[in-house]
């Protein structure tokens, strides 16, 4: 008695089927790290979709208060936005303005809001310039203004 025709294609069969079984794993699982990279994406672009800002003064007109230049930022985002020192970077011609030489009046604004960024006069001479403010997620605005 040996082994049949019948006992090599059970062998054959169960071999397929943890073959299978194995593969459609592997599938599975980099569907599933596919899938939740997309929605992680979506998520990012979503938070920056939702955080923007724009600055809105008269480029001709810049208010001088205390020793304080006044430069207005709205919230045209869709949430709240925070505003300090270490959530933006204020660049004017291309040099960065050292955080202790320009604060916001709030710590946030919600959106459609308005806070004011006082920067130091002695970091703006008098001439054209354009400044950069650079917030979080890297979303930034220039705004080109006379003194």
């Amino acid at each position: 008695m040996g082994f049949s025709l019948t006992g090599a294609q059970v062998i054959f069969f169960i071999a397929s089927v943890i073959v299978a079984g194995a593969v459609s794993g592997v599938f599975i699982g980099v569907t599933t790290n596919v899938t939740n990279s997309f929605s992680d994406k979506g998520d990012r672009l979503q938070e920056q979709l939702d955080t923007d800002f724009k600055i809105i003064n008269d480029p001709d007109a810049i208010p001088d208060a205390g020793g304080y230049y006044s430069f207005y930022l709205k919230n045209i985002g869709g949430k709240k936005l925070l505003t300090t020192n270490q959530t933006f970077q204020l660049f004017v011609d291309g040099d960065i303005i050292t955080i202790a030489n320009y604060y916001f009046s709030d710590d946030s604004i919600q959106p459609g809001q308005v806070a004011t960024i006082y920067v130091d006069n002695s970091e703006i001479a008098a001439g054209d310039h354009t400044m950069r403010l650079v917030g979080p997620l890297a979303i930034e605005d220039e705004f080109t203004f006379t003194i």
